[in-house]
């Protein structure tokens, strides 16, 4: 009988580790006690280090979400755990259950609270039955891991450690027998394929689990290794292979895979520690990968805490913050990036490198959704909060990003240049502007993951403060295959800033010209006077035939409370706290509207973004105001915009074209503007008084 590749290779890596290793799960031999054999220091935190975490679950920044931890509804944990479980379900179901056993059974070590230790021990039980951990196969029939088995076996490897002592024998032997079976297994064929993918037996989704939609999943062992879903098998294969180190002979091939996959994937990461999926999901990546240089550091002294930037990846999701009123972890939401996220990982980088800002990050941005913030915080590190020169950055990946500050109050202009990415959306050239605690020219929230839901539309151009070619944005792809990568690029071609003004020119030609051999040129320029007037210039040339250009300004309308105006060539943006007015100057004739984008679709259908279910959106619930420019070979549209408090007067600026040269002037918030605009090539000269 003809063996297939996957058992072919087991064996021959089991043969190779038999020489020197005892392979107790084949062979029959009594698999080593826990409690027999310790490691000299624990996965990620030793129990001499509770007394330091018992102080820190006091500490202001933390005593919220640990007051979230200790008192969840256990009950309704019960009731879920004992009679509505089912175990075909991954996608919810075992995701609520590795999260209750994570944090149940850390709070059972930190309080001793053995409410929390009966929940831990019930879901490990329910955890235990399940057939799979994951729900994708490869060739209909193996295993593979991308979110459910990685996160299950880092739970599982979590809870076999800090509640050891309080499981009976049985219940860790088949803990750790499971982890080698139906979790390290099924990550490290996810990596193995992404590293080989003309090897693989075709990925599908498992036809026994409970998931409504169902993806081409051809290409995806190419497509997600550029993604955090590389990340998180890494992370659950190399916590699988510290934990079980001494005791299963596949470890040390567990282990390699994992650590060439994570230096692998390391180059995502720009140099500057900027990542492109956006700062919403650059905390879950972040912590992931931290987590296995942690383990991997304190089970053999392996050193790879230097594999990414770290220093500047926590700046870099410093620098995507933008708090705003009513929501303090607001950020610069390029793609589906909806918030700060998670920002616990940098207490691990403020404590490696001793470092203040890192330390601000952590006590002031973000939140704190994860009990490893509290295990990783050091009190004596000091925090540093961060100055000027952080203010305003190009980052590698051509994102551009001004600011005044770090709080509430301060403007923030953010400008989206570059290539592909993950969870990205058709967005090129698109701009936010956020001031007095406003967002003022918007990029939308809540975009659908999948492609048959009606908000999938809020991924495209038109739905982006950004310029559309006769109605029309830029390539972007179907979503057959998910939020996957499209091919649109865009380059920053100039970039300056100064403590009065920012000023990026971007090319987003190659973008448009994929889906029309029509585009001879996109070109946007944003020029940010600080603190409060963004200007915007936009160069659109046609090679044979003539047709309009439009300029979207999209308004922030989530809470109802956002509106747009229109009177002439001007335009006003209203926000309870803060209002923008707008004037449009075009090289020919120009039309502004004001209008909504329509949400189609089946009105009875529910609605999630990603696995989180929302309220249908009202009819107009995505306002925008547009600046449309008459059919043309060559279009240039000027746009200026000042911010202004609710209630205080807005200014006068006025827009004055000579031949290929603009004038603004005027006055805005007690002070002159006069700014000139020399439209000399792609890169415009912009000469600030």
């Amino acid at each position: 009988m003809k063996s297939n590749r996957r058992e072919f290779i087991n064996r021959s890596a089991l043969l190779g580790a038999s020489v020197v290793l005892q392979p107790w799960q084949f062979l029959g031999t009594k698999p080593v006690y826990a409690a027999e054999l310790q490691p000299v220091k624990g996965l990620l935190l030793n129990k001499n280090d509770l007394p330091r975490i018992r102080e820190t679950i006091k500490h202001p920044r933390f005593v919220s979400f640990w007051e979230s931890m200790v008192n969840a509804d256990l009950q309704d944990d019960i009731k879920f755990l004992r009679d509505e479980i089912d175990l075909y379900n991954h996608v919810f179901h075992l995701l609520r259950t590795w999260r209750m056993l994570e944090r149940s059974s850390f709070v059972a070590m930190v309080a001793e609270d053995t409410r929390h230790l009966d929940v831990a021990k019930r879901a490990i039980d329910r955890i235990l039955q399940y057939k799979r951990w994951d729900y994708f196969l490869e060739g209909g029939e193996i295993t593979i891991g991308l979110q459910r088995a990685p996160e299950t076996t880092i739970a599982m490897s979590c809870a076999r450690e800090w509640i050891g002592e309080s499981l009976d024998k049985a219940t860790i032997d088949e803990m750790e027998k499971q982890i080698a079976e139906k979790g390290a297994p099924p990550c490290y064929q996810t990596l193995f394929g992404m590293r080989h993918p003309d090897r693989v037996r075709g990925w599908s989704f498992d036809p026994e689990s409970d998931y409504d939609f169902r993806y081409d999943l051809s290409r995806w062992p190419i497509i997600l290794n550029s993604t955090n879903l590389k990340v998180i098998p890494i992370c659950g294969l190399g916590m699988a292979a510290c934990l079980l180190h001494d005791k299963h002979p596949q470890a040390p091939r567990w282990l390699d895979m994992a650590l060439q996959s994570a230096r692998a994937f390391a180059p995502m990461y720009g140099s500057d520690g900027s990542y492109d999926e956006g700062v919403g999901y650059w905390g879950y990546t972040t912590l992931h990968m931290t987590m296995f240089v942690e383990a991997l550091y304190r089970t053999f002294g392996t050193d790879e805490r230097a594999i990414i930037n770290f220093p500047g990846t926590v700046r870099h999701a410093l620098q995507m913050s933008m708090p705003t009123t009513g929501n303090p972890n607001d950020a610069v939401n390029f793609g589906d990036a909806r918030n700060m996220g998670d920002t616990s990982v940098a207490g691990w980088i403020a404590d490696l490198k001793n470092d203040g800002v890192a330390q601000y990050v952590l006590k002031e941005m973000g939140d704190i959704r994860s009990h490893f913030g509290i295990i990783w915080f050091r009190k004596e590190v000091p925090v540093e909060k961060p100055g000027k020169e952080l203010y305003d950055v190009r980052f590698v990946n051509d994102w551009v990003i001004s600011r005044t500050g770090w709080d509430e109050e301060s403007s923030v202009v953010a400008f989206r240049s570059g290539g592909p990415a993950n969870h990205e959306h058709a967005d090129r050239n698109s701009v936010i502007f956020k001031a007095y605690g406003e967002r003022l020219l918007h990029d939308p929230f809540n975009a659908a993951y999948s492609n048959t839901l009606p908000l999938w539309v809020l991924r495209y151009t038109k739905a982006h403060t950004a310029v559309l070619v006769d109605g029309k944005g830029h390539q972007y792809h179907d979503g057959s295959e998910g939020t996957n990568p499209s091919w649109a690029e865009a380059w920053i071609l100039n970039y300056e800033a100064s403590d009065r003004y920012m000023k990026a020119t971007s090319d987003a030609t190659d973008a448009y010209r994929l889906i029309n051999d029509n585009i001879g040129k996109v070109l946007r320029t944003v020029v940010f006077l600080k603190p409060n007037v963004l200007l915007l210039f936009d160069r659109v040339i046609l090679l044979k035939d003539a047709v309009p250009v439009q300029a979207r300004f999209q308004i922030y309308n989530d809470d109802e409370k956002g509106k747009g105006s229109v009177n002439g060539d001007r335009f006003e943006i209203e926000r309870p706290n803060a209002f923008l007015s707008g004037v449009c100057k075009s090289s020919n004739t120009l039309t502004l509207t004001s209008d909504h984008i329509t949400i189609e679709g089946d009105d009875s259908a529910d609605l999630y973004i990603g696995q989180e279910k929302i309220e249908r959106p009202a009819i107009g619930a995505y306002p925008f105001i547009q600046a449309e420019n008459s059919s043309a070979l060559e279009h240039a549209i000027v746009s200026v915009c000042a911010a202004q408090k609710k209630g205080e007067k807005a200014g006068t600026i006025q827009i004055r074209k000579d031949e290929n040269q603009w004038e603004i002037s005027g006055e805005h918030d007690g002070r002159n503007i006069k700014v000139t605009i020399n439209d000399v090539g792609d890169v415009p000269e912009i000469i600030v008084a």
